[in-house]
């Protein structure tokens, strides 16, 4: 699934991102430590390329180190549910959603926000899910 999304989004090969599927509590921890919102959430993305002003520097190994992704386990079960879905296609959700994330993607403007939900429909319907 990560590998199909970086491949739509253009992403050359060899890149690397971490995923991690955790519970509510350490994500509330993360957040507040790292985002400064005191609650929980369902995913978080934390990059390693430096953003828009790509400051990082490429390792040697010749690897994109795109970053993280950390998603609630719990968050996911209950985002289903009142989905109305699967637990498997709230996740491929988070994954894509955080992904989208690590690649620049932000959703705090309506513009921006509009560009992002159109990008994960698109990634999630190559994907066969939602």
């Amino acid at each position: 699934m990560v590998a199909m999304v970086l491949d739509e989004e253009k992403v050359t090969p060899p890149a690397e991102v971490s995923l991690l599927v955790i519970g509510d509590a350490e994500v509330h921890r993360l957040n507040r430590d790292y985002r400064g919102k005191d609650c929980t959430t369902d995913v978080l993305s934390f990059g390693m390329t430096g953003g828009a002003d790509k400051t990082f520097v490429t390792p040697p190994d010749g690897i994109k180190h795109l970053g993280e992704v950390i998603i609630s386990y719990p968050r996911a079960e209950c985002q289903a549910k009142d989905a109305g879905h699967s637990v498997k296609a709230e996740v491929a959700l988070l994954v894509v959603h955080g992904i989208l994330h690590l690649l620049g993607y932000d959703h705090e403007k309506a513009a921006d926000k509009r560009k992002m939900w159109r990008r994960q429909k698109a990634v999630l319907a190559k994907l066969g899910e939602l």
